[in-house]
């Protein structure tokens, strides 16, 4: 595209061929997210690493219409329910064309990204109900957000010289329930607390036990360790499960722990209808919470959130100036605080945007509205499958979760492999996706609803799907 004569610019040769390639290539855009039930997931053909080898050239815009566009991963359709993936938006796109336009590094200096974001972060925290005085960061997901919220934990359990020192003789102690998400794990290795010191608690009715809690929080003392960190989960995985958090807060107060919830995706429930708000009371009484906005928030991949508490001990665990970074009171370089600070990453992308448009051309109702009809769509396909006979209901869903065998009369061993089998066809045959977890033994169909296309005529064909291949 660009003039290596004279002036090596990367700009278009022609402008005017680049705008209406470029109007082309929209409609092709707009035509797909319009109709993206006509566009499932699809096989990946054995030669597309070839076709996307670099130096290939040719009409680069036609390629991706062609080439590019039909090889998603899927989350788009509506009735892909797989590993809580998040169905994008139509303002994703508009979205997308002004942060590319803008090009903006939001890791710090005087400029609107950075002013948006803060306007997201203030009203995502007054979603969780937590106090003014909180701060928050940006980041790619759930997985980066717990590694933040975690090295916040740590400093204030070991103090700030433990940035420079280590953590020297202190064994940390992590607790966390069954099922946790899997970023809990990640973070406490990442930080070098080490998953041997990230323990379990025994769980009543799908939930962290307060008393069990509290025995193994002194036990751990009194073996000379240092207990700093209770994870309280709000949407499990594998099931949607969500702890008692309040109960959570009230054991992190007695023993003077730092309390942080997964919510990659529960914790929106704060802006669903009852019964399920009350599935995540208590999460604004966390000292942090990391949850994702490109799961039940809908919004484009990625974008995640951390908020702690205090803002002082979030600034403590990260911010760092050296010269070249030096702030002023006037120009490009003032506009504190910078989100460098509060964060692993220096350079960041302006994800603020895409949120801020979605808030404001949908309004919020519109997705607490959302995220209440995926829990119905839940029971709606748990009533289904309670129609078959056949069919075994794994869990009664608790909040956007189903869990179901195809066939509950065979042994353990033979519904795993139907069930993964059933899972597979659906998926190359584009009508339905489900992963599959394990349930009591078994390998399961499971559904976990964060789409804002999914319909229950989508719930009902796709377990008559499952039913139809069950029978044969």
């Amino acid at each position: 595209m660009g003039d290596t004569k004279g002036n090596p610019t990367l700009d278009p040769k022609d402008w005017d061929e680049f705008r209406k390639d470029a109007h082309a290539l929209l409609e092709d855009c707009i035509d797909r997210m319009q109709n993206a039930g006509d566009h499932p997931w699809q096989p990946v053909p054995e030669d597309l690493q070839e076709t996307y080898a670099i130096g290939q050239g040719g009409d680069v815009m036609a390629r991706l219409r062609d080439e590019v566009m039909p090889y998603h991963s899927g989350g788009t359709h509506p009735r892909f329910w797989g590993w809580v993936q998040g169905s994008g938006l139509a303002t994703d796109l508009t979205a997308g064309l002004v942060t590319a336009v803008m090009n903006s590094n939001a890791g710090g200096r005087n400029h609107g990204s950075n002013y948006m974001e803060r306007a997201v972060l203030d009203w995502t925290r007054q979603q969780m109900g937590m106090p003014e005085s909180a701060s928050g960061v940006l980041v790619t997901g759930t997985s980066q957000a717990t590694v933040v919220c975690f090295a916040a934990a740590r400093v204030r359990a070991l103090g700030a010289a433990s940035r420079t020192a280590g953590q020297g003789d202190a064994q940390l102690i992590c607790y966390a329930g069954q099922g946790v998400h899997n970023a809990t794990r990640k973070a406490v290795e990442l930080l070098g607390i080490g998953s041997d010191n990230l323990r379990f608690v025994p769980l009543v009715d799908g939930k962290i036990d307060p008393q069990a809690l509290t025995a193994m929080i002194a036990e751990d003392r009194a073996a000379g360790k240092q207990p700093f960190l209770i994870v309280g989960t709000a949407g499990s995985v594998d099931l949607g499960l969500f702890d008692d958090l309040n109960a959570l807060a009230d054991v992190a107060e007695a023993e003077g722990l730092w309390l942080h919830v997964d919510g990659a995706f529960g914790a929106w429930t704060r802006i669903a209808d009852e019964p399920y708000r009350s599935l995540s009371d208590g999460i604004g009484r966390a000292d942090s919470i990391a949850l994702d906005y490109h799961k039940w928030m809908y919004v484009g991949y990625d974008c995640g959130v951390a908020l702690v508490r205090n803002e002082g001990e979030h600034r403590a665990a990260f911010a760092a100036r050296p010269a070249y970074l030096k702030g002023s009171t006037r120009g490009v370089a003032s506009g504190d605080p910078w989100f460098c600070d509060y964060g692993v990453d220096l350079s960041r992308g302006n994800r603020a945007l895409k949120v801020w448009m979605a808030l404001e051309s949908f309004g919020p109702e519109a997705f607490g509205e959302a995220i209440t009809y995926n829990c119905t769509l839940a029971k709606v396909m748990a009533d289904e499958v309670s129609r078959h006979n056949a069919m075994a209901l794994s869990r009664d869903p608790v909040s956007n979760v189903c869990v179901f065998s195809a066939n509950g009369s065979l042994p353990a061993e033979e519904q795993s492999a139907l069930n993964t089998e059933i899972a597979i066809t659906l998926q190359e045959s584009g009508e339905a996706v489900f992963s599959t977890t394990m349930v009591d033994g078994v390998e399961v169909l499971r559904a976990a609803i964060v789409n804002h296309r999914s319909t229950e005529e989508d719930v009902r064909q796709a377990v008559q799907a499952v039913a139809r291949l069950a029978a044969s």
